[in-house]
């Protein structure tokens, strides 16, 4: 699928979309099953729990209270659970999808039931991986906006405003220190074998000193997922837009905040077939740069050379 020597970027690229299309049975039914389990649970959550929230810009000073607070529960309990879906589809595509991309590299097929056969006992590890990354990304933007919060309720805004742009912009450049540092775990936990803070440990490790690559092929990698997603995505949006609105009366919109379930259903089979393509794509990407620098560092190629060549005797 590439050539077993270091990588450049558009062999990561090019065999990332390769792994996809030679083992579409499995890469993509795994990837479906995941977007679609997701995406139906997001679906009803939104359509049963946030259809009908009211639109911010009717909720003034004239407001009750209780109506506030029932606005920010709902809304905050349902976030939760889509982000908490989310999280559990994002465990299983990356375990079973780096699995399905480290064998495509050796040219040996692999099922879907013999990916998750291999990558069950490591889902829990997975899960705390995907835990630990938010609260290090979250952690860091609160350390980054708390002084300048405390200025402005202090009474001083000026200083406030600024020292919170300051502490946002540093949050953010450290945020994505933290995630290049960190962006190689899965890989490395899966492939590994190791637990979630010796992948993180492995990953720190393996992109030092290539950090500003990694991040340009991951970004790169990124913005064509997203032009892909576009792409399947603004259709239905559009669609689902003209079975929403009373073409009568188009000046009405939305009524109240609300989206008919006819429009949820087609968002959700717009983003259930924009993640199915996605998924694969980031997992072989991400797989392929942690085998890149096992390579560059650990002459990772001649161990594969020589399991390949084991594996057509």
């Amino acid at each position: 699928m590439v050539p077993l020597r270091p990588l450049g970027v558009g062999e990561i690229l090019d065999g990332a979309f390769s792994a996809a299309r030679r083992h579409w049975r499995t890469a993509l039914g795994v990837s479906f099953v995941v977007a679609a389990s997701t995406q139906a649970v997001g679906t009803v959550v939104t359509g049963l729990w946030l259809r009908d929230l009211p639109d911010v810009t009717e909720l003034d000073e004239t407001t009750p209270v209780r109506e506030w607070l029932d606005a920010a529960v709902k809304d905050l309990g349902g976030t939760a659970v889509m982000a908490l879906v989310g999280l559990v589809g994002s465990v299983f595509a990356a375990a079973m999808l780096t699995f399905v991309v480290s064998r495509a590299v050796l040219g040996r097929p692999v099922t879907a039931r013999e990916a998750w056969a291999r990558t069950r006992p490591h889902l829990g590890s997975m899960a705390g991986l995907f835990c630990l990354m938010p609260l290090l990304v979250g952690g860091v933007f609160a350390a980054g906006l708390l002084p300048g919060g405390l200025i402005v309720a202090s009474g001083a805004e000026g200083p406030g405003l600024l020292a919170l742009a300051a502490g946002a912009i540093a949050a953010i450049v450290l945020a994505a220190w933290l995630w290049v540092r960190y962006s190689l775990a899965a890989p490395a936990l899966v492939l590994e074998k190791q637990g979630a803070i010796a992948s993180m440990r492995r990953s720190a490790k393996l992109v030092r000193g290539s950090g500003w690559r990694i991040l340009g092929i991951q970004l790169l990698a990124t913005l064509l997922v997203f032009m892909i997603g576009t792409v399947v995505q603004v259709p239905a949006t559009i669609i689902g837009l003209f079975t929403s609105v009373d073409l009568e009366n188009l000046s009405a919109g939305f009524q109240g905040g609300s989206m008919s379930w006819s429009y949820l259903i087609i968002s959700g089979i717009s983003a259930t077939i924009s993640s199915t393509i996605a998924l694969p794509i980031t997992s072989g990407v991400t797989a392929l740069l942690y085998m890149d620098q096992r390579i560059r560092r650990e002459s990772l190629d001649i161990e594969l050379a020589r399991a390949a060549a084991e594996g057509e005797q």
